[in-house]
């Protein structure tokens, strides 16, 4: 396995609409080495989530992991790892569920974005099989942050609220959960 190079804001590959991968791209052995080299990546920069372009690669695929508790996030429920390829997005419930996120493209800064709050995703797994996954909360929202970056969006697209978006240094001190009420 291979530490992939992150493209950062203002690499025009993060901008690029992505294709779509055949049934035999997506169970070829080079794909299992580029999903394994994507998953030491995203372990490596403490993410959560990780999408192709983000490692150059403007193809329709997206990876996410995460433990419970998490250090970046406060995760009620462990995600095991869930590789994506030609995800498509349906909303089923327009209420907005806000987060502070933050990206490995992005790195050091955080913003608050609010999405739909419960999705359903209909893609391909590492076996071409056709999958649907009807989700909510946590998942969802990063679900929808890295499906963005296969159609050239980022989180920092989505913030409605510029007073809502910091360094990661005072996100912590300010806007995290353990901050104090007085300091929002």
């Amino acid at each position: 396995m291979s530490i992939l190079k992150v493209a950062r804001l203002g690499h025009p590959v993060l901008r690029l609409p992505c294709r779509d991968l055949t049934q035999d791209e997506i169970r070829s052995p080079a794909m299992a080495s580029f999903v394994d080299d994507m998953r030491a990546t995203m372990a490596e920069y403490g993410g959560v989530g990780l999408a192709a372009p983000q490692v150059h690669e403007p193809i329709r695929l997206a990876l996410i992991e995460f433990a419970e508790g998490g250090d970046r996030y406060d995760i009620e429920e462990e995600q095991p790892l869930l590789v994506v390829f030609n995800a498509r997005v349906t909303v089923l419930d327009e209420t907005r569920s806000g987060y502070w996120e933050g990206c490995l493209s992005v790195p050091g800064l955080r913003g608050f974005v609010e999405r739909p709050s419960r999705i359903r995703v209909d893609y391909l797994d590492v076996q071409a099989e056709p999958q649907v996954l009807d989700t909510s909360g946590f998942l969802a929202t990063v679900l929808q942050h890295e499906l963005d970056h296969l159609d050239g969006v980022l989180y920092v697209d989505r913030i409605e609220d510029p007073t809502r978006f910091a360094f990661a240094e005072e996100f912590a001190r300010y806007h995290a959960p353990s901050a104090s009420s007085e300091d929002e």
